[in-house]
């Protein structure tokens, strides 16, 4: 090879090439630094709101890291002088066809956005969604985690949450214990009804404001049932629940009530 050609090209492609190896790599430091601040301003911003689940603020903070890195990687291209333009829609058919194939994740990820922002619930809230009941645990970018409380773990995808009915026993301050009680044919219910309200009224953690409720709700062959429901907070409920079905058996009990029994259907008369 000529030395005098090399020389020529060194001087004339060399410096270029040169130069733009040069800017790509100062475009790459600057452009990680740029990229990591904004990433770390965005994730601080959206945990600081507090609407946001810092799962999901850390995960939308990934996200929009890579899409500026995607746009940095494109800006060096077009520096060396790389058609951008096909690899774009290269990438554009290839993210088409993924979401084609992820479509329920996806779905499940859109949910978990709009549940973030809507927030029906928080961890730690006793719920019932899609059909489970339990304490939330964590809220995941796909799904949410519920612990029943019979103390098993289970996953709910956020689509499937977001597409049914959720009640949250946790926004408000009491919740309704319902329970029922039968009483013998032959007993006052109205003797019945005082002493379930003195009684229930002694149990420990029962509101006085909305007072328990004690009435009449149907009757039955064995006897009258009566609806017993105190209220309480939700951490409480089940402490409640217990010794308010405790307090019915030990009232009666003292009461000298009879067990309810239903009663023998008359027999027809034969004839030899």
């Amino acid at each position: 090879m000529d030395i005098e050609t090399v020389r020529a090209f060194i001087m004339t492609r060399g410096i270029d090439i040169g130069t733009k190896v040069i800017g790509a790599i100062v475009l790459w430091i600057v452009g990680r630094w740029i990229i990591s601040l904004i990433s770390n301003l965005s994730r601080k911003l959206l945990a600081r709101n507090g609407r946001v689940d810092p799962t999901l603020a850390h995960y939308l903070a990934s996200i929009l890291a890579g899409l500026l890195n995607l746009l940095l990687v494109l800006a060096i291209l077009e520096i060396f002088g790389v058609q951008t333009t096909s690899f774009a829609a290269l990438l554009a058919g290839l993210g088409l066809a993924i979401g084609t194939a992820w479509g329920g994740l996806l779905a499940h990820f859109a949910a978990g956005v709009f549940m973030q922002v809507l927030r029906p619930f928080k961890v730690g809230d006793f719920v019932m969604a899609a059909g489970v009941t339990g304490t939330v645990t964590e809220l995941g970018l796909f799904g949410t985690t519920i612990v029943t409380p019979d103390n098993v773990t289970t996953i709910i995808g956020n689509n499937k949450i977001f597409s049914d009915t959720i009640s949250n026993y946790s926004v408000l301050p009491f919740r309704r214990v319902e329970l029922t009680a039968k009483i013998a044919n032959g007993v006052d219910p109205t003797d019945a009804i005082a002493r379930l309200k003195a009684a229930v009224a002694k149990i420990p953690n029962v509101a006085e404001n909305p007072a328990p409720d004690v009435e009449v709700m149907s009757f039955t062959p064995e006897g009258p049932l009566l609806c017993v429901r105190p209220y309480s907070s939700n951490q409480n409920y089940w402490q409640v629940y217990f010794d308010t079905n405790r307090a019915i058996v030990q009232t009666f009990k003292e009461a000298g009530y009879p067990t309810p029994e239903t009663p023998l259907a008359p027999r027809a008369i034969t004839r030899d």
